[in-house]
């Protein structure tokens, strides 16, 4: 019966987020996994529910990495379930003699733990799937995450789901009332939160000019994205813009890229300069033959290169292979000859009255790198990716919601500028413009917000409720052990 609450539980959950975004469903989904290990005395079978949960949820979410081959999705699938089977593990060997009261609290502490570790192990971690991240659609959600960011709501959703999984009996439903009270209490944060102030505001061009061979690869494709994104560019009238944004993948290799190839850069900055705008472009860049960079550039309206972002999370296996030695023997491995260069901290420019900031693809589903940018002085963000080896799976749609909820954690607007889409302009915290189509090259035109002197108590503390629910449930067992009623 555990084995299969497991199985029915992460099905639900993975019907929380997109392309389904049944939101509630993030509650119940986990709480039917846990009302099966609740019932669980031997440890190990926690780990073997805590793995099939894992495997069910992540390969249901992920799936989409199949575009790239299964040798893909496989081993990533497999590593992010190791996380739920350890907290399986781990909630049967210590909270099998628990009470309601208490279970909850020390459930929603281990998984806090886990997922702080999954964010950031191995290779850099991997937070695609925070269970926060379903709550995207919500204004409410998105206004508390100032506060709390989705890490707490990814703590205070264990909370409840655990607390509904922990009463199994009349006069124990004060397990599961407290933890949904504090639900409740974090939409009312949201609820109340103050309006954000309005700030300076800046005209933004994005430019999806899209590939000469959408969602598959052809001969000289990068030079051509170049080509169809400077044509397009070439539409965009004097003035009519502050900030034109080109995306990830957009320039690069040595013919097209505006650092290696000046004529590439003169053709760039002389738009710039035409329009009087700030522009940022994305490109790969190889510094040698086992080596290369992946950064964003940045054109004032003279036109000239006032620097770059480097990207600093370079995907594994995708973007550089870790351990190189060890997997040379993969075939497929061959598609990545190169290892990126990681940059090392983050880059606010200047353009008057506000700081313009940046982070890389992958970066934009990490909550500590845009929260770095924003705490580097950053008053307006920018998440320049590709997507365009995901064709017209759910990936880009998952994506957005979890750079929305990078703007609501900062409170800044931001532009999600995609080659192959969808790109969209997020702005108050969580509002989103109309949204490019997959595969298209056109223009996203649409007003932010900069606000250069905001910092939200996220942004300043980070995830303090992570670590609080971590340090509580510590606190529990060890009062437990002390007094004997705990598992010892």
């Amino acid at each position: 019966m555990s084995y299969l609450a497991a199985l029915i539980g992460a099905v639900l959950t993975v019907v929380a987020f997109p392309p389904f975004g049944v939101w509630p469903l993030v509650i119940v989904g986990p709480a039917v996994w846990l009302w099966g290990l609740r019932r669980l005395d031997v440890p190990r079978r926690g780990a073997a529910a805590g793995m099939l949960f894992g495997l069910t949820f992540f390969g249901g979410l992920i799936w989409w990495l199949s575009e790239l081959g299964w040798e893909a999705v496989v081993p990533v699938v497999v590593v992010q379930a190791l996380f739920p089977a350890l907290f399986g593990y781990l909630i049967v060997r210590l909270g099998r003699r628990l009470p309601p009261t208490t279970w909850w609290v020390v459930a929603a502490g281990l998984w806090a733990a886990a997922e702080f570790a999954r964010y950031r192990f191995p290779v850099g971690g991997f937070e695609w799937g925070g269970w926060g991240y379903a709550l995207s659609d919500l204004g409410w959600a998105r206004g508390a995450a100032r506060w709390i960011g989705v890490s707490g709501w990814t703590v205070l959703v264990m909370a409840a789901a655990a607390g509904l999984a922990s009463s199994r009996k009349q006069g124990e439903w004060l397990a599961a009332g407290v933890p949904i009270a504090l639900i409740c209490l974090g939409l009312g944060l949201g609820a109340v939160a103050p309006e954000l102030p309005v700030g300076f505001e800046v005209e933004v061009a994005v430019v999806q000019g899209s590939t000469p061979c959408p969602f598959v690869h052809c001969e000289k494709e990068r030079f051509g994205t170049y080509l169809q994104h400077l044509d397009l560019t070439r539409t965009i009238a004097p003035g009519r813009a502050d900030l034109v944004v080109w995306s990830e993948g957009s320039t690069g290799s040595n013919d097209a890229d505006p650092v290696n190839n000046p004529e590439v850069g003169a053709a760039i900055g002389a738009e710039a300069s035409r329009i009087g705008a700030w522009m940022l472009v994305g490109g790969d860049r190889p510094v040698s033959e086992t080596h290369w960079i992946n950064a964003n550039v940045v054109f004032s309206p003279t036109g000239g290169i006032v620097g770059e972002y480097r990207k600093r999370h370079p995907v594994p296996f995708g973007e550089y292979i870790p351990k190189r030695p060890w997997f040379e023997w993969i075939p497929a491995l061959s598609q990545v000859p190169r290892d990126m260069i990681p940059g090392s901290d983050a880059v606010v420019f200047d353009p008057p009255d506000y700081g313009l900031g940046s982070v890389i693809s992958f970066e934009g589903g990490f909550a500590r790198y845009v929260r770095q940018t924003a705490a580097a002085g950053a008053g307006l963000l920018v998440v320049a990716t590709n997507e365009g080896s995901y064709g017209t799976t759910p990936a880009s749609d998952q994506f957005v919601g979890m750079t929305r909820m990078r703007s609501a954690e900062t409170g800044l607007d931001l532009v999600h500028a995609a080659v192959t889409g969808k790109s969209v302009i997020v702005t108050d915290g969580g509002g989103l413009s109309e949204a490019t189509g997959l595969g298209t090259s056109e223009i996203l035109r649409g007003t932010a917000h900069a606000r250069p002197d905001l910092t939200t108590f996220y942004v300043r503390w980070g995830e303090w409720l992570m670590m609080l629910a971590a340090a509580v449930a510590a606190a529990v067992l060890i009062e437990a052990k002390v007094s004997r009623t705990g598992p010892v």
